[in-house]
């Protein structure tokens, strides 16, 4: 007797572009149906900037014409399709019904939100493990069992003992040591350059994904103008290579480095074709372990990227899965004050915030030391909401998606964990920023000063930080010497510093930008 059922409904999400996709490995293409859907409430949740949603539409629409051409049926949903229901759920229980699909089979997320709401639309839903990722939920969940608190270091070593990656053959690190970061903080030499950027033109698909932005999304922050990022398996690789070619070797040494009218120096900016599915994990250490084994890039900038990619990424997936939903919620410093407006416009004397904002907002982008010690920095000092600076990040920047930024921003950024994920505030003073870059000689600020009225904002809002949360952060080992050097403070420097932060942060309230 032959067997007969319906078809079984596949859904891809737009940061699953992946061929190796837990879902396509399990459907059959000669029966079974995918579903890829643009809906407004995935697009809107968050102000995303307008090249965030064109790099995802665009991607999306060249993927669904791939799996086409290997022989799979896609029903494909365009933003403005007369019948879109708006979300994901809406419209997953709409094809199940349309096509009697007995099971609808689902990747898992990359956000908690969405996970919840398809768990809660009733769907007879079969969940499969994101493969694309080295280490499995269940498997962090192990790990992280019955630790008080998680660091990613050990976390980094476990799982370069379990890949394999820049082992000797007795399993020792390769250099003897299993971190290299404390090479790969140097500051650029003046008039040194990155590399020429890739670039990639527009076709058809663009074309017509770049017109549908401009016209239903000309309200988020940001513009599509300069839109430059790839949209394919085989543009996504050209980057890659081009970043290998031109930049993997500096990288190590220059990863930290800012300089004014260079966004991307020598960063790979494939973070967000990766986040998406166009490249894969295991290729890129593999290419990245390849060069190091045959001598045309030194151990630091192996290990450096490496460490980023099974250590840091690895590792803040583990954190937001393990904790979520209450992670999101935490706020140790109890900070309120919103989200200062230059944030959105970049319209601020602070050269440093001017130059990561302004080129947020022409491409989405900045390398993790702007958004870690500039605008991150700015937000843990002023005492910005970590609600509001997390949905800030999670809007502007072409790679965000909440498994990623969370744990980041309000973890590593805002420590509204209260040190789960990081030991210490990642604060500092505009010394750092003076160290790392050139925007300081531009600013209409003086960095060597701290109280006057044309100081650094930075330098007063670090030591105000710090005196205001002194009852959390003075027994931390790290801030040891911090907190000696601002006891040794005369008095009269400490009640100056204090008064300063408490007159820009009255400026900050009073909705000025500083």
């Amino acid at each position: 007797m032959v067997e007969t059922r319906g078809p079984r409904l596949g859904l891809v999400l737009g940061d699953q572009l992946s061929f190796n996709l837990a879902v396509l490995q399990a459907l059959d293409p000669q029966r079974d149906v995918l579903l890829m859907a643009e809906v407004d409430a995935e697009a809107r949740y968050v102000p995303h900037h307008p090249q965030k949603i064109v790099l995802i539409f665009s991607a999306m629409r060249h993927f669904a014409q791939a799996l086409r051409q290997r022989g799979w049926q896609v029903h494909y949903v365009t933003l403005d399709a007369p019948d879109n229901s708006a979300s994901i759920a809406g419209e997953l229980q709409r094809w199940q019904q349309a096509l009697g699909a007995t099971q609808v089979h689902v990747t898992e997320c990359g956000e908690w939100r969405l996970e919840q709401a398809l768990n809660d639309s009733g769907l007879p839903l079969v969940w499969h493990a994101d493969k694309r990722f080295l280490c499995s939920r269940q498997a962090f969940a192990g790990w992280a069992s019955g630790r008080a608190n998680l660091r990613m270091e050990p976390f980094y070593q476990w799982m370069r003992k379990r890949s394999g990656l820049l082992l000797e053959p007795d399993g020792s690190p390769s250099g003897g040591a299993w971190n290299f970061d404390s090479d790969n903080r140097k500051s650029l030499p003046r008039g040194l350059r990155g590399p020429f950027p890739a670039r990639f033109a527009h076709d058809a698909i663009t074309l017509e994904v770049l017109a549908l932005v401009r016209e239903r999304f000309a309200d988020h922050y940001g513009r599509v103008d300069r839109f430059d990022y790839p949209v394919t398996h085989a543009q996504a690789q050209s980057l890659w290579q081009h970043f290998l070619e031109f930049s993997l070797a500096a990288f190590g040494d220059y990863q930290d480095a800012m300089a004014e009218g260079e966004p991307f120096l020598f960063h790979a900016r494939i973070s967000a074709a990766l986040n998406i599915g166009l490249l894969d994990l295991r290729q890129l250490c593999a290419d990245v372990e390849s060069a190091y084994r045959l001598g045309r890039i030194r151990l630091n900038a192996a290990e450096g990227f490496i460490r980023q990619l099974i250590g840091w990424r690895e590792y803040v997936r583990g954190v937001y899965w393990w904790r979520m939903p209450e992670y999101a919620d935490l706020n140790a410093f109890g900070n309120r004050r919103p989200l200062p407006g230059f944030y959105w416009t970049g319209t601020t004397g602070m050269r440093c915030m001017a130059q990561a904002i302004d080129q947020t907002l022409e491409l989405g982008y900045a390398h993790h030391i702007q958004r870690l010690m500039v605008t991150g920095n700015f937000a843990l000092l002023a005492g910005i909401a970590p609600q509001a600076i997390c949905d800030w990040y999670l809007a502007v920047y072409m790679d965000a998606f909440d498994w990623v930024e969370l744990p980041n921003t309000l973890g590593m950024v805002m420590h509204a964990d209260g040190g789960y994920l990081g030991s210490k505030p990642y604060c500092a003073s505009g010394r750092y920023i003076q160290r790392m870059s050139d925007y300081c000689g531009a600013c209409q600020y003086r960095v060597e000063q701290a109280v006057e009225d044309d100081a650094c904002p930075f330098n007063s809002l670090y030591w105000h930080f710090l005196m205001r949360h002194r009852q959390q952060l003075a027994d931390n080992p790290r801030l040891a010497m911090v907190y000696r050097n601002l006891q040794g403070l005369p008095e009269s420097r400490r009640q100056a510093l204090w008064q300063r932060g408490e007159t820009l942060l009255a400026r900050l309230d009073a909705g000025e930008a500083l």
